[in-house]
């Protein structure tokens, strides 16, 4: 690893992708800017119908994409905040020069509240759905043939961290330059895999290489980000870089919510029994008063919601100080762990994420309803990338015209047609199928089919 360390100055950047310059800080900072931006965008909203386990659940108190998010961006702000706390008193020239442990707590809420924006439909499956397509019928065999290697990787390893770069950097405000224009800092942050997609097999061991976060398109924009935060590269000339290290803390944020809350979701779901997830909050939450005062509550109900709200609390306490204790080898890009790997209840976390794999992520409900959200989006790239190939091809017979109709103005070339190029026609289709809330995945799954019923007529 390189001598070169990072420096906090340049890792809290001010600086706007595609932006004016800051004009100086004032006592609403450019970090809860950042904050209101993403949650005003139209994006965010849709986190409202989008699955987190249970899809199209019928039990309002379960989940969506959007609740975990907020839950997410609230338990990453404390993460932020005491991140922040330690780095001041470590370098109080730093205090004297503005910065405030809020401003850790800022970056790390906005990434935490944009982690999630570019998932699919469906949850995980949705994504799953994706690389599938292309790799199973003969139309998304055929689009991977013809493109190149760097191009390709982004349609079989379809990734919502990357979506979600390409969301905040350019689809979200995409008459700006730099989308909705976020600091740097935040886009860093929000960025726990900051490598492309065809670097995979040649991938750091660490947990930063263990996916990817932006496609070929956006290449350029993560590098101008890479660059104004002072992220370190780990191979020279390689788009491949350390993490920003408040992206441990997003990463932990993430980790403690749905480890913690799904199992809860699951509880409230009826999937699982209060007997079977009490111990998991005894390997946790040692402090016999918690128990005496969860014995005086009267429902199962609000007995885990108070259980899981001290068991957050221990965890975030026990992220941070590992986030302290490691502070120095993230800075210098020699720390690749999950923070939540390294606390002192590490094994009675993974205990809550075992549970969940085993009788939530797998249970036959999800899976259950998975299957057909996963059809669905089958459906959706076979209908929209054929439709766009055939108008490409000038062969676009009457139903293909129709279906290409469904398909909005801005995923098209400013003259209405497809673009001319392969990677970007086939990139435009996955920007709309992945930005689809579930309910109008369902919607226009349903139109597709009637027009291919109706014979185009």
């Amino acid at each position: 690893m390189s001598p070169e360390r990072m420096r906090w100055t340049s890792l809290l950047s001010h600086h706007r992708l595609g932006g004016p310059p800051v004009a100086g800080v004032g006592p609403r900072s450019e970090f809860q800017r950042d904050f209101d931006r993403i949650v005003f965008s139209s994006a965010f909203r849709r986190l409202q119908d989008k699955t987190q386990v249970f899809p199209l659940a019928k039990n309002d108190y379960v989940r969506t994409r959007l609740t975990h998010s907020l839950e997410v961006a609230s338990v990453g702000r404390s993460l932020g905040v005491l991140a922040g706390d330690h780095v001041l008193r470590a370098q109080p020239e730093m205090a004297a020069s503005g910065y405030t442990a809020a401003d850790f707590g800022a970056i790390v809420a906005a990434a935490c509240l944009a982690h999630d924006i570019g998932n699919p439909p469906f949850g995980h499956a949705g994504e799953a759905a994706i690389q599938s397509w292309f790799e199973t019928p003969e139309l998304g065999r055929s689009i991977l043939a013809r493109l190149a290697a760097e191009g390709r990787a982004d349609f079989e390893r379809f990734e919502g961290n990357a979506q979600t770069f390409r969301i905040l950097a350019r689809l979200g405000m995409p008459d700006n330059a730099g989308g909705m224009q976020l600091t740097c800092a935040s886009l860093a942050a929000v960025a726990k895999y900051p490598r492309a997609a065809h670097l995979a097999f040649a991938a750091p061991a660490g947990i930063s290489g263990k996916k990817h976060n932006f496609f070929r398109a956006d290449r350029e924009r993560f590098e101008a980000v890479a660059q104004a935060t002072g992220l370190l590269r780990r191979e020279a000339g390689a788009h491949c870089w350390c993490r920003h290290p408040l992206a441990f803390l997003v990463e932990a944020a993430d980790d403690i919510s749905y480890c913690v809350i799904d199992v809860e979701d699951a509880f409230r779901a009826g999937e699982m029994r209060y007997a079977e997830i009490e111990p998991l909050y005894r390997g946790i939450l040692g402090d016999p008063a918690a128990w005496t005062k969860a014995g005086a509550i009267s429902t199962d109900e609000k007995r885990v919601e108070y259980l899981r709200a001290r068991t957050i609390d221990t965890l975030v306490n026990e992220a941070a100080a590992a986030f302290a204790a490691r502070e120095q080898a993230m800075l210098a890009g020699e720390f690749d762990e999950e923070l939540i790997a390294v606390i002192p209840h590490a094994a009675a976390l993974e205990a809550f994420r075992a549970l969940a794999r085993d009788r939530v992520y797998h249970s036959a409900v999800v899976l259950n309803l998975q299957s057909p959200g996963a059809a669905i989006l089958g459906e959706l790239l076979d209908a929209f990338v054929g439709a766009v190939e055939a108008a490409a091809s000038g062969a676009a017979a009457p139903r293909a015209r129709e279906i290409l109709d469904l398909l909005p103005g801005q995923f098209l070339s400013a003259d209405g047609a497809p673009a001319t190029d392969l990677y970007a026609r086939v990139l435009a289709i996955t920007d709309f199928v992945s930005g689809m809330t579930d309910t109008y995945a369902v919607a226009v799954a349903a139109k597709v089919r009637a027009l291919r019923e109706s014979g185009g007529r």
